[in-house]
């Protein structure tokens, strides 16, 4: 029956279930979703969310503003607390000096942002709109 499908043996876990217990993303749909956008890398190349993950696998996975290089440590199809799943994977060095130079350069950006600190009081608001209506 059902027990000699290759689906049910423990020998493989799919790529979106093993993102999902390894708690890169929050459901497993969210999951499927990445890796059928092409967001999600498998050793280098767009893989099927029907993948199947091997130990020793390198995923690039995105992770806020930066992408996270991961190798697969083990594999588990259950979704634990956060400190199990971080037993799952190992991140490149490459990918951490990568996204500790991608947070000094966002660091450093933050200084020239275009953006105020706080909103502009009633002064300030007046300036802005007696600048707006000089060219009327």
């Amino acid at each position: 029956m059902k027990a000699n499908h290759p689906d049910n043996t423990h020998s493989g876990v799919r790529l979106d279930k093993w993102l999902w217990a390894a708690r890169f993303f929050k459901t497993r749909a969210l999951a499927r979703e990445a890796v059928q956008a092409g967001k999600v890398h498998y050793n280098g190349q767009r893989s099927k969310p029907s993948k199947l993950v091997d130990v020793g696998a390198i995923v690039r996975v995105p992770a806020g503003y930066d992408t996270k290089e991961v190798e697969v440590v083990q594999i588990s199809d259950q979704r634990r607390n956060a400190t199990l799943a971080q037993t799952l994977y190992v991140e490149t060095e490459q990918s951490i000096a990568t996204r500790e130079s991608n947070a000094q350069a966002r660091k450093l950006s933050a200084f020239h942002s275009p953006r105020p600190d706080a909103r502009p009081d009633k002064k300030q608001r007046r300036k802005i709109i007696q600048f707006k209506h000089q060219d009327t």
